[in-house]
């Protein structure tokens, strides 16, 4: 909920024009799609022509980065088959950022959520990283 309204703050205060998913509503622009392009901040740790990986505002362990693709899909429900290389491509750059930070030997999470049931709070799909520490157990009863 934090992150929520942390986002909207920032949506605000950026002029937000941006259409976001609620429901069945279809999604036009995102937060995200703002700083693959680089028109708001973010500590951006790797970039290329399919994905972009970021470091959260609000994290979750030591190592916390956001891996998107550049494309916006909405959610894995929005996914097609073209969409295949950049998926893949978030997993392979998911293991060189946990390799760059050092965690990967220990261990890490990945993390995608899917609509409200699942989580997801910005419709674009992304892919939590999450590390440094033990993380748990993945559900709590």
């Amino acid at each position: 909920m934090l992150l929520m309204c942390l986002i909207f703050s920032i949506l605000a205060a950026v002029g937000n024009n941006d259409v976001i998913k609620m429901e069945n509503q279809m999604v036009d622009e995102t937060i995200f799609s703002k700083i693959i392009r680089k028109e708001i901040p973010a500590d951006v740790v790797y970039q290329d022509e399919l994905v972009t990986a970021f470091k959260d505002i609000n994290p979750r362990a030591p190592i916390h980065i956001l891996i998107i693709p550049n494309k916006l899909i909405p959610t894995l429900n929005d996914l097609v088959d073209e969409d295949e290389r950049a998926m893949g491509r978030m997993f392979t750059v998911a293991k060189k950022i946990a390799q760059d930070a050092g965690i990967a030997e220990d261990g890490y999470r990945l993390i995608v959520n899917c609509n409200v049931h699942g989580g997801q709070e910005v419709y674009h799909i992304h892919m939590h990283l999450v590390g440094g520490k033990p993380l748990g157990p993945m559900l709590v009863n």
